[in-house]
């Protein structure tokens, strides 16, 4: 689509309204999965073994998400992921026993795969690439908003319906993405002609066979194994941080009150800085992000075990929190940037995959470390994934703006 011909607003509905809603219905169970677990009758690891679970469903259905994504187009695997999330959800709120429930956690993991795919394959081919990390960092955004307001929708519910006051805003919010989500526009045919499948054989005027996860593999291996290693330190550091905020909290002994806030500050801080970050993205190239978004999560991680205040805390969290937020769509912009056409949706499930084992492992060294070691010593492990991730990605991502950045500048 041409620059002058371009509009956020022609695509804001369909683009970010979805995101938006479904952030709301994954935010506002997720503080409560353990707590329904309890009530099940799981003991406290099976309780966390639950929480898990949205990310092995995630893990296990990024690459068979791209046969769905390949087969019916974004707008129908949006609608279709948002309501299996919304199916999910009513049945771990009528879940009668703890293998049910697990079930529904599972299946909103997989949701979450097949509609992380479409949305991002959808806004990659929709936004010229002048664009394009405003966009996708815009849609990282929109996410985080739905995340952070969703637990508060979820409190509301709640303090009429107890527990399951959580799992109907859930359900609402993602039948209400799945609604949004007609707003997406049905691309033209030429576009998914040959993803449908491959032409004949043999004879004049065959169209050739459509790409698999395989074949994408294998031609693209240098990319996964260079820029795709460092998205899955990205991934690692992002979840790791999650977890040693109120770690830390606890170990310094501040009440669940003071955590809880000063978490919140954090993800407000990361909020508020997602456009800015796209826009140098596009402007100045990918690694003016990247790079620093991994060094300052680092350095903040690397003297988080020094603080013993609730002012020190609070420092080392908001600068977690800027850091995570100026990298806000550089997963999924690094992802449409080397993506090949035909073959997107299967570059960008195994994209995803990478960074779902990221996810799944920093936590995994973290708690690895602090049994071994200590709290301290996972804690600098996860910063020292944050600095080997910044030189990864420093080295790996081409030093030159977008080449429609350098096009701008000229005219």
């Amino acid at each position: 689509m041409p620059k002058e011909t371009f509009s956020f607003k022609a695509i804001a509905v369909g683009a970010y309204g979805p995101s938006l809603l479904y952030g709301v219905a994954t935010g506002a169970i997720l503080p409560v999965i353990a707590l329904t677990a309890r009530d099940l009758g799981a003991d406290l690891a099976t309780a966390a073994l639950i929480i898990t679970l949205t990310g092995i469903g995630s893990l296990v259905t990024n690459v068979p998400a791209t046969l769905v994504a390949t087969r019916f187009g974004d707008r129908k695997t949006l609608i279709g992921a948002a309501l299996w999330g919304a199916a999910a959800m009513f049945l771990a709120l009528l879940a009668p026993n703890l293998a049910v429930f697990g079930a529904a956690i599972f299946m909103v993991g997989m949701s979450d795969a097949v509609f992380g795919l479409a949305r991002q394959n959808y806004l990659t081919e929709a936004v010229p690439i002048l664009f394009r990390a405003r966009a996708l960092s815009t849609l990282g955004g929109m996410t985080r908003i739905g995340v952070f307001l969703g637990p508060f929708a979820a409190a509301l519910a709640m303090s009429v319906l107890g527990l399951d006051g959580a799992y109907w805003v859930g359900g609402v919010a993602a039948i209400g993405a799945a609604i949004l989500s007609f707003a997406v526009p049905v691309p033209g045919a030429s576009k998914r002609g040959v993803s449908r499948g491959p032409g004949p054989a043999t004879g004049i005027g065959s169209l050739p066979s459509a790409p698999t996860v395989r074949s994408t593999i294998r031609s693209h291996s240098r990319i996964f194994l260079t820029v795709g290693i460092g998205v899955l330190l990205i991934a690692a550091v992002r979840a790791t941080r999650q977890a040693v905020l109120p770690l830390w909290a606890q170990s310094i002994g501040l009440d669940a009150a003071t955590t809880a806030l000063i978490y919140g500050l954090s993800g407000a801080i990361d909020m508020l800085v997602f456009y800015p970050a796209g826009r140098v993205m596009d402007l100045k190239g990918r690694r003016w992000v990247a790079v620093p978004c991994l060094l300052i999560m680092g350095t903040a991680l690397t003297v988080l075990p020094f603080t013993s205040s609730v002012t020190g805390l609070l420092l080392a969290a908001l600068l977690i929190g800027f850091g995570n937020g100026i990298g806000s769509g550089i997963v999924m912009t690094l992802g449409a940037d080397f993506s090949p056409s035909p073959g997107r949706p299967q570059f960008l499930g195994v994209w995803r995959l990478l960074s779902d084992i990221g996810t799944m492992s920093g936590p995994g060294l973290l708690a690895v470390m602090t049994a071994a070691v200590s709290l301290s010593v996972g804690i600098w492990a996860a910063a020292f994934l944050g600095f080997l991730g910044a030189f990864v990605l420093w080295f790996w991502i081409p030093r030159a703006a977008p080449p429609a950045a350098e096009a701008s500048r000229v005219r």
